[in-house]
Formats: C-alpha cells, sequence, structure tokens
C-alpha cells in the first residue's frame, strides 16, 4: 500500500511541475508594482489551470502526512532499543578466571 502511495505522491509531483510551467508567466515580479493586473487580482480566479494547481498543491502536502501516519502505524510496536538489545554481541568470560581487581593508586 505504501509503493502504491509513493507512486501516486510521485504522479501529483510530476503533474503540479507541468501545470504550474504552463501557466503564463504574469511578470511584475509576483504582483508586486504591477497595477491591476498583479497577482491579487481576479481575473484568473477562473481558470482550470488555477484550481488545477490549487487541488494538485494540496494533494502535494496532504500526501506526506498520509503516507508518515500509515509508516508510524506500521513501526510502532519496535524501538530502537528494543533491535539494539537483540543484536548486541556476548562477550564469554571463562568461569577459572576471575577479573582483576583495579590497582588502588599509593602515595609512593
Amino acid at each position: 500500500m505504501t509503493t502504491v502511495l509513493l507512486v501516486i505522491y510521485l504522479l501529483i509531483t510530476l503533474a503540479l511541475v507541468a501545470v504550474v510551467l504552463m501557466q503564463r508567466s504574469e511578470g511584475g515580479a509576483l504582483g508586486i508594482g504591477g497595477g491591476a493586473g498583479g497577482m491579487m487580482s481576479g481575473r484568473g480566479a477562473a481558470n482550470i489551470l488555477t484550481r488545477l494547481t490549487m487541488m494538485l498543491g494540496a494533494a502535494f502536502f496532504v500526501m506526506p502526512v498520509v503516507l508518515a501516519l500509515m509508516l508510524g502505524a506500521e513501526n510502532r510496536s519496535s524501538s530502537v532499543f528494543d533491535q539494539l538489545d537483540d543484536a548486541a554481541i556476548e562477550i564469554p568470560v571463562p568461569e577459572d578466571e576471575t577479573p582483576d581487581e583495579p590497582a588502588v593508586p599509593t602515595d609512593d
């Protein structure tokens, strides 16, 4: 299921890039000082590319949240510390040898 959602996310990303590149440039540095034809005008509000861009943009931001929730639910039962305990290497200590006690410093 995760692979299917990743492929859908990739298709949404490619479609968003294509739709943004197909739009006509308004010029005027994103409407700053552009006068009546700037970015905040209602002229392009009904354009199909604008609506498609908004829908693809919303899907572009929603899909990672859905993927994160799905992946978090799958891996919720395991912990990194549990995996470290399983992978720990046990060093055998011979029974007849006792570890030496550390030397105590003297004032010689």
